[in-house]
């Protein structure tokens, strides 16, 4: 079996570098990563990507993500949530898929989703981030 690798065009990717704070709600179209820290709910369309040193204190809703740093709230992901090695999650994860590595840290509970159960929440959240 042939697998195709998925291009990512880098000027679709927004980032929010380290030393970066944001205190508020975050909506992305494209994929974002984020090196910094977010307070608040962060919805993307695309693939969110938490480097080893990001913080985030809040929701996040996202279509993929490779969680490197911490989360201390909810994820949900309509596709695959990646936890790895170096990843905290503090709250409860509602991915359709799932992988962790072996050292990641966990504190919470987990439900798999289906697509049309994420897109409710999605849109729920979605809606009040970009009032």
């Amino acid at each position: 079996m042939t697998k195709i690798a998925e291009q990512v065009d880098a000027n679709n990717v927004s980032r929010i570098s380290a030393g970066t704070t944001i205190l508020g709600d975050v909506y992305a179209e494209s994929d974002i990563r984020v090196d910094g820290s977010i307070k608040g709910t962060l919805c993307s369309r695309g693939k969110v990507v938490i480097g080893e040193q990001a913080v985030i204190e809040g929701i996040v809703a996202c279509y993929a993500a490779d969680l490197l740093g911490r989360i201390d709230g909810d994820i949900h992901v309509r596709d695959t949530l990646s936890i790895k090695s170096s990843a905290a999650l503090n709250g409860n994860f509602y991915p359709h898929r799932f992988e962790v590595q072996m050292g990641a840290s966990i504190s919470g509970a987990f439900k798999t989703i289906s697509e049309e159960e994420f897109d409710k929440t999605f849109d729920g959240l979605a809606s009040k981030v970009i009032k």
